[in-house]
């Protein structure tokens, strides 16, 4: 019987989406073999004994000869165990997200405590560790209660607390920690377990943090219950798809706020299942050796904003400071970026240029979730390559997505280009090998030949950030008779239902760029429905340094149409002549010269888009205003056309 899980269900969405996959999954379920012959079995040296699963107490001991020699990286460790300053939020504990830090301060206090021994710390991290236990419900009563976000952080910290505090804690409290953990590895599991016709979102966040979680209570619980062999060995094999769909060029889909949230439990799993068992897996992704070049390109000059493809924060809201998400990711005015993983991905791969990026980020005064990871993961014999000597463009070719920059420098000039299948060309090969691999799209956008342009500190055209409804007008793109992308305005994912044969034609065609010069050609045809009837979306893009760009669109459509064009602004933009615009009219501008079509009319308007709801309704969020947009549309309909549209950079 197809197991749907139809308590935990995020959306309809979610549900038609696990029906119509399971039919392609034939015999015995691929994960019942995964579970039987991958490793998840303890390292003998680390059977009954505690703790061990991230660390061992002659590792701990090593670390701290290492907190003399990294005094700076261990204070701030110190200074953002959160359980020093901040209380747990009490049951029921139903806000959004108050349960995650939860769990990742368990871990911060105990690993102080056995780091310092200072008391101070352990009755810290009890208190929080009640708190977790004091939770009837780990995650949301009303949307997949017990196995989704909430339930991967808190068995993650109170799993890893139970390891390391174990001989600090009486027999009473290992009972009660220990039964609570039980209790929720069993409700997790049951849900994850293979049955027939059931699929996997390996690719996306709500799949592999909850594993992670899992599989630190199952190593921290090993020999204990003999249930643990079982919740090891679930989150080995999902992680075998998690691990070989992971994004081949570094880019990730889902935008860089949730690279931000989630990558982090990509390595927590690989570090555990290194130090539980000796299996390295690092090595299976390529896509993890990139990912610094995804951060350093995908940052914007100044360090405190991004390139916001996908779902990532809230536009102009979150630039002009007055959205909760930038109070949120910013700890005393610091941006919270997880950038201290890339100093896991230098010590794992010698890579100097992701540890340069790293120093770079943390010089420009970034932080990170979890600082304890920060201190364990610095490698100094890592020859750091300055960020000054990395190339200041690059091309994510699985993704189809180009950066360019015109320096490192805070006043640097910096654009995007993006026209590539939701998640990556190597996605389509990969559906063949798991065919229990259920696509899971939605934080991704119907955006194809969209740009951003960013110069001297001003955020000149793009994007307008993370959509309840994504839709294609709050991207620089085009609209057919007011149609847009993919399946736009259905569900949060645009990309659901579509046949990846089809996802995987939008494409860029060719790519040129140095250091003044960027030509690319890109065919967004195939982002469009078949309905929508367009034959032909043929976008170039030109760049001139220091600050010229021609955007040339050939549009050809089975059916008379009008075709729009759209061009985005934060806060203003201004009508200088019928055939000229200047888009953030103050220090740093761009001026948008219309050359083509012949016949055109314009409309300036306010950009209104669906917010992101709760959880489990995030399409039926409020409408919000974001910026402004321009719209550029033939005069009449037609069948073919060509847009030609200039930009350039004003700088007074």
């Amino acid at each position: 019987m197809l197991f749907l899980g139809l308590a935990y269900a995020q959306d309809t969405q979610e549900l038609e989406a696990e029906r119509a996959k399971s039919d392609k999954i034939k015999g015995e379920h691929p994960l019942i073999n995964l579970m039987k012959t991958k490793t998840s079995t303890l390292k003998d040296e680390l059977k009954g004994v505690h703790p061990r699963v991230f660390l061992t107490q002659s590792e701990i001991d090593d670390l701290k000869d290492k907190t003399k020699t990294q005094k700076k990286l261990w204070e701030t460790a110190l200074s953002r165990v959160r359980a020093m300053t901040i209380e747990p939020t009490p049951a029921p504990a139903q806000a959004r997200r108050v349960q995650n830090p939860v769990g990742l301060g368990i871990a911060e206090a105990a690993l102080a405590y056995k780091i310092t021994g200072k008391k101070k710390y352990l009755v810290a991290a009890k208190k929080y560790m009640d708190a977790a236990v004091s939770y009837e419900v780990w995650g949301y009563k009303y949307n997949k209660p017990d196995v989704d976000l909430a339930a991967g952080h808190l068995l993650y910290g109170l799993g890893w607390g139970y390891d390391l505090l174990y001989h600090d804690l009486t027999p009473k409290e290992r009972d009660i920690y220990k039964s609570k953990l039980i209790r929720q590895a069993r409700l997790l599991y049951d849900f994850y377990k293979p049955q027939p016709g059931k699929t996997y979102a390996y690719s996306q966040n709500h799949t592999f943090i909850p594993m992670s979680g899992l599989a630190v209570t199952a190593y921290a619980l090993a020999g204990e219950t003999p249930e643990a062999k079982q919740w090891a060995e679930l989150p080995r094999a999902i992680f075998e798809g998690v691990l070989e769909t992971y994004s081949e060029d570094g880019f990730y889909y889902e935008g860089i706020e949730y690279w931000i949230f989630s990558t982090p439990w990509l390595f927590h799993y690989m570090d555990l299942q290194f130090h539980a068992t000796g299996e390295d897996l690092y090595e299976k992704v390529p896509g993890f050796n990139l990912m610094h070049k995804y951060i350093s390109h995908a940052t914007l000059p100044g360090a405190e904003f991004h390139f916001d493809y996908g779902d990532t924060y809230t536009g102009n809201l979150t630039r002009d400071k007055k959205a909760e998400d930038y109070s949120r990711e910013r700890i005393n005015g610091q941006f919270q970026s997880s950038y201290n993983v890339l100093y896991k991905v230098a010590d794992k791969f010698n890579n100097g240029e992701a540890q340069g990026v790293a120093d770079w980020l943390k010089q420009k005064g970034q932080v990170s979730a979890e600082e304890m990871w920060s201190f364990i993961w610095y490698n100094p014999s890592v020859k750091s390559v300055p960020i000054e000597e990395q190339k200041t463009f690059h091309y994510f070719a699985d993704h189809d997505v180009v950066f360019w920059r015109s320096s490192w420098e805070d006043d640097a000039t910096a654009f995007s280009f993006k026209c590539g299948p939701s998640e990556g060309h190597k996605t389509l090969q990969k559906l063949e090998t798991f065919p229990e691999w259920r696509l899971s799209s939605g934080h991704a956008h119907p955006d194809a030949g969209g740009f951003i342009i960013w110069a001297n500190g001003e955020y000149l055209t793009g994007d307008s950030g993370y959509e309840g409804l994504t839709m294609t007008h709050s991207h620089n793109t085009l609209l057919f008779d007011g149609k847009g992308q993919n399946h736009e305005g259905e569900g949060h994912d645009v990309f659901y239902g579509i046949p990846y044969e089809r996802i995987n034609k939008i494409r860029i065609v060719e790519v040129k760029m140095d250091q003044k010069h960027v030509a690319i050609k890109a065919d967004a045809t195939a982002a469009y429905e078949p309905e929508v009837g367009v034959k032909k979306f043929i976008r170039t893009f030109e760049f001139n340094a220091p600050g010229s760009f021609v955007i040339i669109d050939d549009v050809e459509t089975n059916s008379p149409q009008i075709i729009t064009s759209y061009l985005h602004a934060d806060h203003v933009i201004d009508q200088i002549s019928d055939s000229t615009f200047e888009l953030e009219p103050q220090n740093t501008s761009i001026i948008a010269k219309i050359k083509a079509p012949k016949g055109f009319v314009t409309k300036i308007d306010k950009n209104v888009l669906t917010a992101p709801g709760d959880p489990g309704s995030v399409d039926k969020g409020g409408l919000e205003e974001r910026g402004k947009k321009l719209g550029i549309s033939t005069k009449e309909k037609v069948t073919k056309s060509k847009f030609v549209i200039e930009l350039t950079i004003k700088e007074e």
